[in-house]
């Protein structure tokens, strides 16, 4: 981007963006074209970035959270943004603030609500959170003992980080103990899985819900619907996600108030009682029962490919909303009233083994927002590097256009061995 020449103009703009995937160069691409239309420069870098973020700013290499403070310092970056969790939870944001920069995201205190489950579950109790009944243990043998006097089906989780992956959920006692020593014993997730949670299990729909918190509110994004499994009709392995509707076309009106009401804001008075005080994100993972509407976990970063879902619709001027809530101040946030489908492509073999560095053909056909989420630039050809390759969102007055417009698109996009679900947003 050619900026030689507003460099001392208050409006040209520097943003550091943390991550790889989907997710970063969604976030990239809304900045961009929130700075289009006000007709003000916008430098883009993202540390590490991928073939995406490429085509909208600079990718840097940067290794440890001290390389990444000091570049913030040397390029006087105006916000950095973080995307995923692991950089949280390592205390990047704490980091910053020290040497005066402002950053978007909780600090390591708070990011605990989503690298521990056992700390997250806890602050659920404490405050009256509506979830699903639990109980946390450090060792096996207590754990299986515990086991003995429960229903199933039941859920075991590794309680550490473990990339969306150390929940398993048990039909009898035999499946659940070993779960528990898998995780306990063989450190099936690593470190993750020094301690357990063990909860009920619900039974219902699942919808996500972004919001941006400012240190004194919560203010949601429109709802969204993931479609977890790899396989059409929600069967197979969980991946990472093979596709998004927003809003959720099952989570109605009296469900959102049910959130607000049991969920929201007894989360709310949680985080000030507990002084969890931060600008930045938080995602709650919700399950509607006939019981209710029950929490199932907090992210406290943008849901994947849920920010690639929701953004396209976010009305506001991103930037501006983010240093709103960096000061504490507040505002609102405005979404149009279309429906956006994404579906994800993927390499062949994905959750499980995949070959990687096959050539992507076609994206310069694309007339819908696309955001890479595994793919590097080699030679100027734009090759696969990873499980989920790209996301492909469309847009519009019904879910059905949406759809409609999201496939037409996927059709014109060819790589070696590419998978995608055919039934997103077919609903069910």
């Amino acid at each position: 981007m050619n900026s030689s020449n507003n460099h001392h103009s208050t409006s040209y703009k520097k943003i550091l963006i943390i991550g790889s995937g989907g997710r970063e160069h969604a976030i990239g691409w809304k900045f961009s074209e929130d700075f289009k239309k006000k007709g003000e420069s916008l430098e883009l870098f993202f540390v590490p970035g991928n073939a995406g973020t490429a085509q909208i700013g600079t990718n840097v290499s940067l290794n440890s959270l001290e390389e990444m403070r000091d570049f913030a310092k040397e390029e006087s970056i105006d916000l950095t943004f973080v995307g995923p969790e692991d950089v949280l939870s390592r205390g990047i944001v704490d980091l910053f603030q020290e040497a005066g920069l402002e950053i978007f995201g909780p600090d390591q205190k708070a990011a605990q609500l989503e690298a521990s489950k056992a700390f997250a579950k806890d602050f659920m109790a404490k405050y009256g959170v509506k979830t699903a009944a639990y109980k946390n243990f450090q060792g096996p043998m207590l754990a299986i003992e515990y086991l003995k006097t429960q229903d199933f089906p039941i859920v075991v989780k590794a309680s550490g980080l473990a990339a969306g992956k150390g929940v398993i959920i048990c039909q009898d006692f035999e499946e659940a103990k070993k779960a528990v020593l898998d995780i306990m014993e063989d450190k099936t997730f690593g470190d993750a899985g020094a301690e357990v949670v063990i909860e009920e299990y619900l039974n219902g729909f699942e919808a996500s819900i972004l919001s941006f918190f400012n240190g004194k509110e919560i203010v949601p994004f429109v709802s969204a619907k993931d479609h977890k499994k790899i396989g059409e009709g929600e069967t197979g392995l969980n991946t990472g996600g093979m596709g998004v509707l927003a809003p959720n076309p099952l989570f109605k009106k009296e469900h959102f108030e049910a959130f607000q009401k049991e969920i929201l804001y007894p989360t709310l008075n949680g985080l000030i009682a507990d002084n969890l005080l931060f600008s930045g994100v938080i995602f709650f993972g919700l399950m509607i029962t006939e019981k209710g509407v029950y929490l199932l976990e907090y992210n406290l970063r943008m849901g994947d490919p849920e920010t690639q879902t929701t953004l396209p619709l976010l009305e506001n001027d991103l930037y501006e909303v983010v240093t709103k809530s960096n000061r504490g101040e507040r505002f609102e946030l405005n979404f149009s009233n279309q429906q956006a489908c994404c579906v994800v492509m993927v390499s062949g073999g994905y959750p499980l083994n995949y070959e990687k560095g096959f050539e992507i053909r076609g994206l310069e056909k694309v007339d819908c927002p696309y955001f890479i989420a595994g793919a590097k630039l080699e030679n100027d050809k734009i090759l696969t590097s990873g499980g989920r390759v790209l996301n492909v969102v469309g847009i519009g007055e019904t879910m059905e256009k949406a759809r409609e417009i999201a496939y037409e698109n996927i059709k014109k996009i060819n790589f070696d061995y590419e998978y995608y679900r055919k039934d997103i947003g077919l609903i069910s």
